[in-house]
């Protein structure tokens, strides 16, 4: 009989305690140590839990075989831009989101356009076969007795394997079985393994199954999709370790009261990192959008006091986006300082600029920020285009329509240059924008795109005079 003994594991970052404690040292969560059972296996239990029955063997490099650009295409192009261009064979890919955001929905699609060509087990612990069912038909608009409908739907194809489970050991056989070449788990923390006492979700548990997963995947070249839950903080629930394992961490964001979804890749080991999709939530699922830009600046009201443009970086991909700036008195002893898509240490920053460099009364002022779309932009490029929309609604003087507004402001009210300036240029000349407001080069770049007229500012004051519409209420 294997001995049990009793510890407290921190259900946030994976520390173990022999007796009871209110706070993690380690992570500093509180209440998040868990009491739970763990078994001591013994070593032949052990070898056998954690391998798979394949004995690796060393190779030499120069006479290992296959194609090591080989990637299974897909047909979602904002997804594949995500992944970097396809899936890989024996990727682990870990998919985080808040409830209700699309994670399962885009990945049922992902497994409907790729059941095609390959052989698909997609395993659900929280919906029933009925469910998922219902929902394949709404996104190929397929009648309920299988027959396609005239309306360009899609028959649901025979390779697609579903299957409702939750205990590890049941799921390797079913792949055993089926011998599929994609896997979805939906999700890992409704799954467990027998041989642990510890409940489904928990620390051991996730680690556990996520590291066997893993294990299958490098050693029989089966692609394994994760959908994992995430914490009130927005993070992925579990122990750190987890993001560890798998070998992409993809995101899926946007704002539960608006259409647009946006996928985000954190952890990529196949393609770059911080590259981002742009999806759609419609009737019949995620639908991609090709121009994120143009869907963002659809509803842009011109020469309104306090809009602005910036072209930020998303990975390799420029995005166009609106900042919005409102100004008001405030009622209260401290004026507040509300952002909505931009960091809100940033935004106290350029307050500051304003106030001490530019000479703007905003200390009896609100001041609301907002990134129009969802979006949120953590790059410093944004600055410029924050600092002119909060100025143009403080002044009441609107931002000329016809120009982005690019760069990052210093402490002293300078302007400094930001990375891929001629990509951003040339996105924005793509949508039609005549003007950029950019900080003045002070080392050679290569020359500026042809397509727009390049506007160079040394500092905020000077990127304001340029920016601004009409006479100043102030002057």
């Amino acid at each position: 009989m294997p001995k049990t003994r009793t510890q407290y594991i921190c259900q946030q970052c994976g520390r173990t305690s022999p007796r009871e404690m209110g706070r993690c040292p380690q992570c500093g969560a509180w209440n998040s140590m868990v009491e739970e059972l763990v078994s001591e296996p013994s070593a032949a239990a052990g070898r056998a839990m954690r391998g798979l029955g394949l004995r690796s063997t060393p190779q030499r490099l120069a006479e290992i075989t296959g194609d090591v650009d080989e990637r299974w295409p897909i047909s979602i192009g904002e997804f594949a831009r995500v992944l970097g261009g396809g899936v890989v064979p024996g990727s682990v890919v870990l998919i985080g989101g808040d409830p209700g955001i699309g994670k399962s929905t885009l990945l049922l699609q992902v497994a409907l356009e790729m059941a095609s060509r390959s052989t698909i087990l997609y395993v659900s612990g929280e919906e029933s076969e009925r469910q998922i069912k219902m929902r394949a038909m709404r996104l190929l608009r397929q009648a309920p007795d299988g027959a396609t409908p005239g309306d360009g739907g899609a028959a649901i194809p025979q390779e697609l394997f579903l299957v409702t489970e939750t205990n590890l050991t049941v799921i390797l056989e079913h792949i055993v079985e089926v011998r599929p070449q994609l896997l979805i788990l939906d999700s890992v923390q409704t799954t467990y393994m027998p041989e642990l006492d510890s409940s489904a979700g928990s620390v051991t548990q996730v680690r556990e199954t996520a590291s066997r997963l893993r294990e299958l995947a490098k050693s029989s070249g089966i692609a394994v999709f994760l959908i994992g839950h995430v914490t009130k903080e927005g993070a992925l629930a579990g122990p750190r370790v987890l993001e560890h394992i798998v070998d992409t961490v993809l995101y899926l964001e946007g704002d539960r009261f608006q259409s647009y979804r946006l996928l985000r890749s954190v952890k990529n080991r196949f393609g770059a990192t911080s590259e981002v999709g742009v999806f759609e939530m419609r009737e019949r699922g995620m639908v991609e959008i090709s121009n994120p830009s143009e869907a963002f600046l659809a509803e842009r009201m011109v020469n309104a006091p306090g809009s602005a443009i910036v072209v930020t970086m998303e990975g390799t991909r420029p995005l166009l986006v609106e900042i919005q700036g409102l100004t008001s008195p405030t009622s209260f002893g401290n004026p507040r300082r509300t952002p909505n898509g931009v960091d809100f240490n940033r935004l106290l920053l350029t307050v500051a600029v304003l106030t001490r460099r530019v000479g703007l009364h905003l200390g009896e002022q609100d001041i609301f920020v907002n990134v129009v779309g969802g979006i949120t932009i953590s790059e410093p490029a944004a600055d410029l285009a924050t600092a002119v929309a909060i100025a143009s609604s403080l002044r009441g003087q609107p931002v000329r329509a016809d120009t982005v507004l690019i760069g990052e402001v210093g402490l002293s009210g300078e302007l400094r240059m930001v990375g891929q300036m001629p990509a951003r240029l040339r996105e924005a000349a793509k949508l039609g924008f005549k003007t950029a407001i950019v900080p003045r080069r002070l080392r050679n770049f290569e020359p500026w795109p042809e397509e727009i007229r390049v506007v160079e500012a040394r500092s905020l004051r000077q990127a304001l005079d340029q920016a601004l519409l009409g006479e100043s209420p102030e002057k």
